[in-house]
């Protein structure tokens, strides 16, 4: 199978018949740099000075393919040309050669041609020094580092300056994608700590909603349903308020709002109280030391959570919040009868407990949730811990 060598560059082509057409001017012309008579030239004949020419424009089709291959053709058209009249294109386009070399060339070519071709020069300079003994040999020197190693440098310090572009561009590349991987995370991150306190919030009225809602309108006594109407009202006017609060710190962008209090542990005998005001038999026992303000609004959206799905799930019977403390963690439990039914009093989606994890584990802390024996029958228990840093509450 025959092996397809690959397309040149255009400007490979340009290059290759400008270079053939400037040698064929030169020669129409006469013009040489060596003569027969100096003694030089072992091929006299004008005409073969064509075929390094037409040799080494062949080569410059290839100067970006193939460099290194280029290169030694190009070395093998540029020693015939010496031993004829020669032609500056000819010279001219080795130069070009070299250079290409170089810059195009695999990392390795680019390290050893600027040598050899150092080397090249010094020994031309004084090798033809020592045998003739006359300064003009050293022009032979000259000759050469103009020919190759001029051109092996320039191709050497383009190559440098182009690499380094590169690098640069693909750390600006790298920069900017990390930036929008930044940025696309704490816009999830952002998302994520908004629907908790969405849900946190507003969940707990909801459900007594639901709940009393429910109540007023399967049974037909008046009073009941007075009582039901008055509990739904309340967190009907605190779920709105709570809404429209959220709703404002979303929409004030301009930085002039002062930030809304967060919840602490003193606001639990609140919950406590709404929960029984909405049917629950609550107790709360345990200590509340002061702690670091995102572990407070943590345990009191747990807390708030877990009474919500006590109203939901729950038997009948006692509800306790623990809260437990010391120099190191923090826990807080929430227990609740739970008789195994299915159907809950309120619809839900089964967020909060995603949500009640999420706040414990972005802390440092755990949490558990699941039914356990109980000497009076099976209880749902929500437990939490969070670690307590030296000197954060303080």
């Amino acid at each position: 199978m025959p092996v397809r060598l690959p397309r040149p560059h255009r400007d490979d082509v340009r290059i290759a018949v400008g270079g053939l057409l400037g040698g064929l001017v030169l020669y129409g012309l006469g013009l040489s740099p060596r003569f027969a008579g100096n003694g030089l030239v072992l091929w006299p004949a004008r005409w073969l000075l064509l075929v390094p020419l037409v040799v080494t424009a062949g080569c410059e089709l290839l100067r970006r393919t193939r460099p290194r291959t280029a290169l030694l053709i190009g070395v093998v058209a540029l020693t015939a040309d010496t031993v004829t009249q020669g032609s500056v294109a000819t010279v001219l386009m080795f130069t070009d050669l070299v250079y290409a070399a170089v810059l195009y060339g695999t990392p390795a070519s680019a390290r050893r041609i600027p040598w050899i071709t150092g080397l090249l020069t010094v020994a031309g300079s004084l090798v033809p020094f020592a045998a003739w003994q006359k300064p003009e040999a050293l022009l032979i020197g000259v000759g050469v580092g103009i020919v190759a190693l001029g051109p092996a440098v320039t191709g050497w310090v383009v190559r440098n300056h182009r690499d380094t572009a590169a690098a640069e561009r693909l750390r600006a590349e790298q920069t900017a994608l990390l930036a929008e991987m930044d940025r696309t995370q704490a816009v999830t991150a952002e998302r994520a700590r908004m629907a908790r306190e969405l849900h946190d919030m507003v969940a707990n009225h909801l459900s007594a909603i639901a709940i009393h809602s429910t109540a007023a309108l399967s049974l037909d006594d008046p009073g009941t349903s007075r009582d039901a109407l008055g509990v739904i009202r309340e967190n009907s006017v605190e779920g709105l308020a709570e809404m429209r609060r959220l709703i404002g710190i979303l929409r004030d962008d301009s930085g002039d709002r002062e930030p809304a209090a967060s919840p602490t542990l003193d606001g639990i005998d609140t919950l406590v109280a709404g929960a029984r005001a909405n049917g629950l038999d609550v107790e709360l026992e345990g200590d509340r030391p002061k702690l670091p303000a995102p572990v407070e609004l943590a345990v009191y959206r747990i807390v708030q959570e877990s009474l919500t799905n006590a109203l939901k799930h729950a038997s009948p019977g006692r509800v306790t919040v623990t809260l437990t403390g010391s120099d190191e963690r923090f826990s807080v439990a929430v227990r609740s009868p739970c008789d195994g039914r299915d159907a809950p009093r309120a619809p839900g989606a089964g967020a909060g407990l995603i949500g009640m994890r999420e706040r414990a584990e972005l802390l440092g802390g755990s949490l558990r949730a699941g039914p356990e024996a109980a000497p009076d029958g099976k209880v749902w228990t929500v437990s939490a811990i969070f670690p307590i840093r030296e000197g954060e509450s303080e």
